[in-house]
């Protein structure tokens, strides 16, 4: 027996150490051969994102181009003065020069079915600017005389027309990336499809030598896929969140260059055209009329610099980091009861004036952006009539605010826009809790709660000077 019993161990030695070495082996050849298709799958996606986003830049830095060249066409035609027009012209044939750069890159990207959009987005491109050059070797009076009809019959419709064409090379490209995108998903697929293969065979192998084992690998199996399926869901969960956070930025920018373009833009137009009646009415020794120009002048100074002022406190006003929260709160009433004639106040209890002198930067900023949105969001939409502001100090260890207004109300579970979900995101940020309460006609309560931290923070020290 126990020769017999040596003998097959001998026997067994070997067949385990070639039957569990194979497996091994093989599952080797398993993970390099995953890791070999991912690395490919990794670089073509690399390769399909790094030539759409410089695609797509070199076409941005075109469409922009060719807007703000008209720009400077328009500028040049409207100034009176041939000393002040220069810069616009030299600033044009600058732009110009960064067009046909950029169209001559854009040309080396561009793929064997782009070719005949490109051309004519390229002659689109050329013909406008070869139609408005001509207009930038005008003197003053070609300028008056034919520098509007020239802007509403030539250089809009032509510039709109090339801004156009680049709207089209965009939405070209993007569909070659979502083209390319299917492929790199058929790649995927078939990579998947050989992985299973290789699974199958190996587990296969796996339960002739290891038998006893197969649940145990099942029940594994099981959980990869259920991690798996995890894994997918969060990363589109954090592709939706990305376009809302960029389309939410596009937004504000948007909104931003509306507000620098229609009332900065414009009022600086006026002072340039002030300023050449100016200069007019003084080679003609009208005394009366240049006092009368200089004063329309310094009238539309003053506005501008109210308007950029305003602009720039809307951003982020000073006085956040100069007074601190509360005083940065009462000014943000004041300018929403100004500009909409909605009533808002600010009211705390004596406890959470101190809490909030204590609370670090980014506590005081949250705070703030949380009620700024939810201000906007209830001038904006719920035509109520008062607004009410309410800070208080909870335990000790919480600051409670709540923002409650008169108006219409909604349904919060079906109406959650960008600025709630952005608002919740702050508050959940920084470990508070935030909550939206609301019905229709019986108005709202947008609260939320942020812990306080026990030590302040280290630049809290500077409190007290900053405040003086």
């Amino acid at each position: 027996m126990n020769v017999n019993s040596r003998a097959f161990q001998y026997q067994t030695r070997p067949l385990l150490w070639c039957g569990f070495g194979g497996l091994l082996l093989l599952m080797a050849v398993v993970g390099l051969s995953a890791l070999s298709f991912m690395r490919q799958i990794q670089v073509r996606q690399e390769k399909i994102r790094e030539d759409y986003v410089e695609r797509d830049s070199t076409l941005e830095k075109i469409r922009s181009d060719i807007y703000i060249s008209g720009t400077y066409v328009r500028d040049y035609l409207l100034d009176n003065s041939d000393q002040a027009a220069a810069p616009h012209r030299a600033e044009f044939f600058e732009t110009r020069a960064r067009i046909e750069a950029n169209i001559r890159d854009y040309e080396r990207l561009i793929g064997a079915g782009q070719r005949a959009m490109f051309d004519r987005f390229r002659k689109e491109a050329l013909d406008y600017l070869n139609t408005v050059s001509p207009a930038m070797g005008w003197n003053a009076a070609e300028r008056r005389d034919r520098g509007a009809a020239f802007i509403d019959r030539e250089l809009l419709p032509r510039r709109s027309q090339a801004v156009d064409f680049t709207d089209r090379m965009h939405a070209l490209i993007e569909r070659q990336l979502e083209a390319r995108s299917a492929e790199v998903g058929d790649l995927f697929s078939t990579f998947r499809t050989r992985l299973v293969l290789l699974l199958a065979f190996t587990l296969g192998t796996g339960l002739v030598l290891a038998g006893l084992s197969l649940r145990r690998i099942l029940a594994l199996e099981s959980e990869g896929e259920i991690r798996f399926q995890e894994i997918l869901g969060a990363q589109n969960e954090l592709k939706r969140l990305s376009a809302e956070l960029l389309s939410a930025q596009e937004n504000e920018r948007r909104r931003i260059s509306r507000e620098l373009h229609d009332e900065v833009g414009q009022v600086l137009s006026a002072i340039m055209l002030g300023l050449g009646n100016l200069r007019l009415a003084v080679e003609n020794n009208n005394r009366e009329e240049a006092l009368n120009q200089l004063q329309l002048v310094q009238d539309m100074t003053q506005r501008n610099a109210g308007v950029v002022r305003n602009i720039s406190l809307l951003l982020r006003p000073t006085m956040l980091d100069d007074l601190g929260l509360l005083p940065a709160l009462k000014w943000l009433a004041r300018e929403v009861s100004r500009t909409s004639g909605i009533q808002v106040d600010v009211a705390t209890e004596p406890p959470a004036d101190e809490v909030i002198e204590e609370l670090p930067e980014e506590h005081r900023t949250c705070v703030y952006r949380v009620v700024q949105e939810a201000l906007h969001n209830a001038a904006r939409h719920s035509g109520a009539h008062q607004i009410r502001v309410y800070l208080q100090q909870s335990g000790g260890e919480l600051l409670r605010v709540a923002i409650q207004d008169d108006g219409k109300g909604f349904q919060p579970s079906g109406n959650a826009g960008m600025g709630i979900l952005g608002m919740g995101e702050r508050i959940l940020h920084l470990g508070g809790t935030f909550n939206v309460d609301s019905q229709p006609g019986k108005g709202t309560i947008v609260s939320f709660a942020l812990p306080v931290p026990r030590q302040p923070a280290p630049l809290q020290a500077t409190r007290p000077l900053r405040t003086a």
